[in-house]
C-alpha cells in the first residue's frame, strides 16, 4: 500500500469522525457535551484540512499518482 492509498484512507476516517460529531453534537440536549463535540469536530476539520494539503504534495511526488 503506497502512502498516497493510507493518506487517502486517513482522510476517510477523519471525514467519517467529523461528521459522527457533528451528529451528536446536533441530537445531545446537554449544552456541555454539545460544545466538546462542536470542539472536537473543528479539531477533526483542521486535521483533515493538513491531511489534504498533503495529500496534493504526495500526488505531486509520486510518480503513480501524476496525472498522464
Amino acid at each position: 500500500m503506497t502512502v498516497g492509498t493510507q493518506v487517502q484512507q486517513a482522510i476517510a476516517g477523519v471525514q467519517s469522525a467529523a461528521a459522527t460529531m457533528k451528529t451528536f453534537a446536533l441530537e445531545t440536549q446537554d449544552q456541555n457535551a454539545k460544545k466538546d463535540f462542536q470542539q472536537i469536530s473543528k479539531d477533526l476539520e483542521n486535521a483533515l484540512q493538513t491531511l489534504q494539503k498533503r495529500q496534493k504534495y504526495i500526488e505531486s511526488q509520486e510518480p503513480q499518482f501524476k496525472q498522464q
